[in-house]
């Protein structure tokens, strides 16, 4: 064990140090800006992202008004040289993309284009910084589309059941308080208020440019300090950001809303991102509640049964942060999931073998975020942001690689208290507890295609940029080989897949992948079903050999179908709890009233009820044939030894007859208008 530790050491500084070739150039200019830029020749792409210190918490007297927010919809309306809709059709018109989003600490704006359009998308991000006109009557226009995003927050259970949890966890800092702000400050706002705030902070010396991609850094370095050359240093004052106060005891809080599902969340405070302590506990947080290996999981969905689904997160901003795990479960069982969720974070008999496992995944998800230049613009500047550091990733990952044991052990009691905890719950009407109120060279781009003689066919992309590889298995099914009788086998026969086989249960399955820092998961919609995975280079082999053999020998056992048909039964409900997906449906059934395109993919409460293990036996032996089966391999491959592996391991699968009924074209006879009612805050209109 020690032997294969070191080795697993050695291949990640390996990693780190290859990622290192192409170092972060950074330059302050004169006037406080500061300006990063990675070279990145790998793909004729290139991210640019400008991040300003003005988010949520920066607020000061219009704190909970959302000010933040409202610039991030309003720069991109026009500026002193552009119009309203110039800035979008600019970036249209190279074929790029232009985004933004806020957050507690930040406002971030990217736009990603192709190489030949980076002058245009720094030009455009430098004439917003400096010269927006927030447009009064396009202010108004996006203050109204901020409060329907406001109500849309207190529609949907998910979002609704997170601000409860931040609102508990925290009584003084300003990360109790929503992003987006609360309607009644919101409306009291002008745009005097907006543009003060926009001057205030919109200053050189309280940003900073990230450009990653395929580019000369001394370019960008010049064409940016030319950009900004009047842009004049302004006098930021300092945000006052109170202290949150040491937790004493246990705090709880339940609220209730027209749900069918309850949502626990448990959270504990922890230190900021510079912590040392903050590698534990990404650990910890793996180990609990990361993929269906994970302990939580095993325990409380596979073993107990009392909730649906679990998982947990480290969240380590700036300022002291939040460890948190979060259930949806049946209301009449939440007592018994928060208590088997408490029960199961004492356990401290961690092995080698999970910490190893967590690290892998930890690293593996960090690489994947560097893959495009957007993920490596987005790395650097939160990296800078909150350390100072812009390769602090590098930094991350080695001192993860430190992590013992003994040192998960130690989060785990010296963090996850009861004096600590916070837990808030979100229930169906009528159910709340009564006792609580309230670098690497060019790379080729070309995907290659292979058909193996059974009829499989392989499309197998070359990228050595990173060590990481994807893989896709997809079959052509969903809602178009259904009927209004079965609706819902597709969804049910893909996660059965996962299950077991004749030679491994659901447990080794997921163990099998996971222990190796990989994921695996279903997916099922309306043209296609299939697998996904995503593993490191090193361990493809073992990812292929899962795949080959929950494909061709699932066994569909009779515990599991159960369990996962409850599972399923519980997303259509919880989907049935969303104003806008129940929009969607009506829209569906509305305009294909013969087509399958009718039908949901998750299929209704009465027809995943009545499926049985015949049924699903029958859908694989029909649709899971290699005729009906494309295989997506891409990454640090070649595509000659996947076109063996491939064969190998699937080429003696038999091809059989497939057949799909042939729908014809829906033509609606007349205008359909069609209503439901639903006791929501807000009103969806689809048409």
């Amino acid at each position: 064990m020690q032997r294969c530790l070191l080795s697993l050491i050695a291949f990640f500084c390996a990693v780190t140090a290859t990622f290192a070739v192409s170092p972060v150039q950074k330059r302050v200019l004169p006037n406080g800006l500061t300006i990063l830029v990675r070279e990145d020749h790998s793909a004729p792409v290139v991210s640019a992202q400008t991040w300003v210190k003005a988010g949520s918490v920066t607020e000061a007297d219009w704190m909970g008004a959302g000010l933040s927010h409202v610039l991030e919809h309003m720069l991109f309306k026009g500026t002193t040289t552009r119009g309203v809709a110039q800035i979008a059709q600019e970036i249209e018109r190279h074929g790029g993309y232009i985004n933004a989003y806020t957050s507690f600490e930040q406002t971030v704006f990217h736009i990603d284009i192709p190489k030949e359009g980076w002058q245009t998308a720094v030009d455009i991000l430098a004439d917003c910084m400096m010269n927006a006109t927030i447009p009064d009557e396009e202010l108004q226009k996006e203050k109204r589309v901020i409060l329907r995003e406001m109500a849309m927050n207190q529609d949907n259970p998910d979002r609704r059941a997170s601000l409860l949890m931040w609102n508990t966890a925290y009584t003084t800092h300003p990360y109790r308080h929503p992003v987006i702000g609360y309607p009644d400050i919101y409306n009291r706002t002008t745009r005097d208020d907006v543009v003060a705030y926009y001057k205030r902070h919109y200053v050189p010396n309280n940003m900073m440019f990230a450009v990653v991609g395929d580019v000369s850094a001394a370019e960008v370095f010049q064409r940016i300090e030319t950009l900004t050359k009047n842009f004049k240093m302004g006098a930021v004052p300092p945000a006052y950001v109170p202290a949150e106060p040491p937790q004493l005891e246990t705090r709880r809080r339940d609220e209730e809303m027209a749900i069918q599902l309850a949502q626990a969340h448990l959270a504990w405070h922890i230190p900021d991102i510079t912590h040392p302590d903050v590698y534990p506990l990404d650990v910890l947080a793996i180990i609990l509640g990361n993929g269906r290996s994970s302990r939580l999981y095993r325990e409380l969905v596979e073993k107990q049964g009392v909730v649906h689904g679990v998982e947990a997160s480290s969240w380590t901003p700036g300022d002291p942060g939040l460890f948190i795990i979060e259930a949806s479960v049946d209301a009449d069982k939440r007592e018994a999931a928060i208590s088997a969720i408490r029960s199961e974070i004492t356990k401290l008999d961690f092995s080698k073998e999970e910490v190893e496992k967590a690290i892998k995944i930890t690293t593996s998800n960090l690489l994947e975020q560097l893959k495009t230049m957007n993920g490596q613009a987005a790395d650097i500047g939160h990296n800078q942001f909150l350390t100072g550091d812009p390769n602090f990733s590098e930094t991350y990952l080695r001192n993860l690689q430190k992590v013992t044991v003994a040192d998960v052990r130690r989060v785990a009691k010296q963090y996850l208290t009861d004096s600590q905890l916070t837990i808030t719950t979100l229930n169906p009407t009528g159910t709340a507890p009564q006792s609580t109120a309230t670098v690497a060279g060019k790379t080729d781009t070309a995907i290659q295609k292979i058909e193996l003689p059974n009829g499989l066919r392989l499309l197998v992309r070359e990228d050595p940029k990173l060590p990481l590889v994807d893989v896709r298995v997809l079959m052509k099914g969903g809602v178009i080989a259904e009927t209004a009788g079965n609706n819902g086998v597709t969804k049910l026969t893909a996660r059965l897949l996962l299950k077991g086989t004749k030679s491994r249960t659901a447990e080794q399955i997921a163990d099998e992948i996971e222990s190796v820092g990989g994921s695996i998961d279903y997916f099922a919609g309306n043209n296609s079903f299939g697998l996904a995975a995503h593993v490191m280079k090193p361990d493809l082999d073992r990812a292929l050999n899962v795949l080959a053999d929950v494909v061709q020998n699932p066994t569909f056992p009779a515990d599991m179908l159960e369990r996962e048909r409850e599972v399923q039964l519980a997303e259509i409900k919880a989907e049935q709890d969303k104003i806008l997906p129940v929009g969607q449906q009506l829209l569906r059934e509305s305009l294909f009233t013969m087509h399958p395109y009718r039908l949901n993919s998750a299929g209704t409460i009465e027809t995943v009820a009545k499926l049985q293990r015949d049924d699903l036996i029958s859908f694989h032996r029909r649709y899971v044939v290699p005729n009906n089966m494309v295989i997506c391999i891409f990454g640090d491959v070649k595509a000659a030894d996947i076109r063996r592996l491939v064969e190998q391991k699937l080429g003696r699968m038999k091809s059989t007859p497939l057949t799909f009924t042939k729908n014809g074209t829906d033509r609606l006879a007349a205008d359909v208008r069609k209503e439901a009612s639903r006791p929501k805050e807000q009103a969806v209109l689809l048409i």
